[in-house]
């Protein structure tokens, strides 16, 4: 992948390196997303990892039959009580 253009450039400072504010609103680049560099034939490619929005991005809920009672039972739940 050999190619004379150039999208932007930027300076490596003590050993980080900014991404262009173009680079970033293009891809969509915020705060808490990855980075992941591979290497390829002395070529470097970067691909970004988009952050979870939301603490409970992934959680589906509880799907059980088991009633619980929040009020008694909140510390408990899932810990046998004598």
């Amino acid at each position: 992948m050999s190619s004379d253009r150039i999208d932007a450039e930027s300076k490596v400072s003590g050993n980080q390196a900014n991404i262009p504010a173009r680079i970033r609103r293009e891809l969509d680049i915020d705060d808490g997303d990855h980075l992941r560099w591979h290497l390829e034939n002395g070529s470097l490619r970067v691909e970004v990892v988009q952050q979870q929005t939301g603490t409970f991005a992934e959680f589906d809920g509880y799907d059980g039959d088991e009633k619980t009672d929040v009020t008694t039972e909140h510390d408990a739940w899932g810990v046998d009580v004598e």
